[in-house]
């Protein structure tokens, strides 16, 4: 474009200095006619990129989804080839599930007998009462039945000590009082038992055994839970519009839950395109602002496209958090901190395809100096139909 400038102004100073002669062709006015097109061009050139700069890098990103199974197990289908368009929720392989159904008809037994102790243990729980309702009948009649022999015994002393009644029978009456005295205690301390398992309760009124196999069964409801969601992870579902690459999973594989070991890549039709500017070639970029791209994808193609936003953080405006100061002045060479801005794709292009990793330049046009848009216009559409030569032996 600057060329072009250059040849139209040195066809003007030839038609009025040299053919027409309106002016004189001296020192003077050649100094004029050579200092005009270097200030000219040099101030055009400036305010061009600023107000429509340009990228000579601009890439076409798609979101790339590393497939790892969930659950390890040997693979049975692969419904999927490479390179292939997939729908969201399509299978993409399948695990031997027989494992995981035993797995989880085991989880289910587990409960199954959890829930038939909670009810032995419910049933042990009303037991106690009646327990308690059963010893303390007891001992009220026990109590009777022991003051009536204290009553004998001091019945057959005094008999045995005026010679009117039977030693024999003293003694067995005392046998009699020592046995229900026994029984007496025996009763009790069953009671106390009973009376202590029944005072032994959970914050939530419950008796300890039967707090016991609810927690049991709490946590056996959650293995089989766990089962369950392993069971369901034997399929692998899509998950969005996209494709199938790196696929290296086969019928008769270990399909292994190694996250470093992906058995697939799933790229997803969603996409970025981001144009790379110098930090201060955007300071006048704002969302909104219209933009063009030109990939080599498509040669001779301009694909007209929106600013989203300025992506206003790159690598090296972090620090890592570490004891030791970073390097300074004596390391490796820092790469030109560029800042990416997010482009979308307007109408009437919406619908051009746009492969993954796709290179190409562009340009915004800011708010501002709509005046010097066309010369960039002029250069991007220049640019581009170069991409149509392959110069390569």
């Amino acid at each position: 474009m600057e060329l072009l400038l250059l040849a139209i102004y040195s066809a003007a100073v030839w038609y009025v200095f040299i053919k027409k002669k309106w002016l004189p062709w001296n020192f003077g006015t050649q100094v004029v006619v050579v200092t005009i097109p270097i200030v000219g061009l040099t101030l055009l050139i400036l305010l061009l990129n600023i107000y429509a700069p340009e990228s000579k890098d601009v890439r076409v990103l798609n979101f790339v989804v590393p497939v790892v199974p969930r659950v390890t197990g040997r693979v049975i289908e692969v419904p999927v080839e490479p390179n292939m368009p997939v729908k969201k929720g399509d299978v993409l392989f399948k695990l031997d599930p027989v494992p995981f159904q035993l797995e989880v008809k085991a989880a289910a037994a587990n409960l199954g007998a959890l829930q038939a102790k909670l009810l032995t243990a419910q049933a042990n729980a009303r037991g106690l009462n009646e327990q308690l309702k059963e010893a303390a009948g007891k001992r009220v009649a026990l109590s009777a039945k022991l003051d009536l022999s204290r009553k004998r015994v001091a019945q057959y002393k005094d008999l045995a000590g005026t010679g009117a009644g039977s030693k024999f029978d003293l003694e067995q009456a005392q046998a009699d009082l020592l046995n229900l005295e026994n029984e007496l205690a025996s009763l009790t301390a069953s009671e106390a038992q009973v009376r202590e398992k029944l005072a032994a309760k959970t914050p939530a009124g419950e008796q300890d055994e039967v707090a016991q196999v609810r927690a049991q069964i709490a946590q056996a409801q959650a293995q089989l839970d766990d089962a369950n969601w392993k069971l369901d992870q034997t399929v692998y579902y899509a998950p969005g519009d996209g494709t199938v690459v790196g696929l290296a999973l086969r019928p008769g594989a270990v399909a292994a839950q190694l996250p470093m070991l992906p058995v697939m890549s799933f790229v997803l039709n969603e996409q970025w395109v981001v144009a790379l500017f110098g930090q201060n070639e955007v300071r006048k970029v704002q969302p909104g602002d219209r933009a063009e791209i030109a990939l080599r994808t498509y040669p001779g193609r301009i694909i007209k496209c929106n600013v989203v936003s300025v992506v206003w953080a790159n690598a090296q405006g972090q620090l890592p958090i570490s004891g030791s100061l970073p390097t300074t002045g004596t390391g490796q060479p820092v790469p030109e901190g560029l800042l990416a801005v997010k482009l979308e794709v307007a109408d009437p292009d919406k619908d051009v395809f746009l492969a993954a990793g796709a290179r190409g330049s562009g340009a915004i046009y800011t708010n501002g100096l709509h005046e010097i848009h066309i010369l960039r216009k002029i250069l991007m559409r220049v640019h581009t139909k170069l991409d149509w030569l392959i110069l390569k032996l």
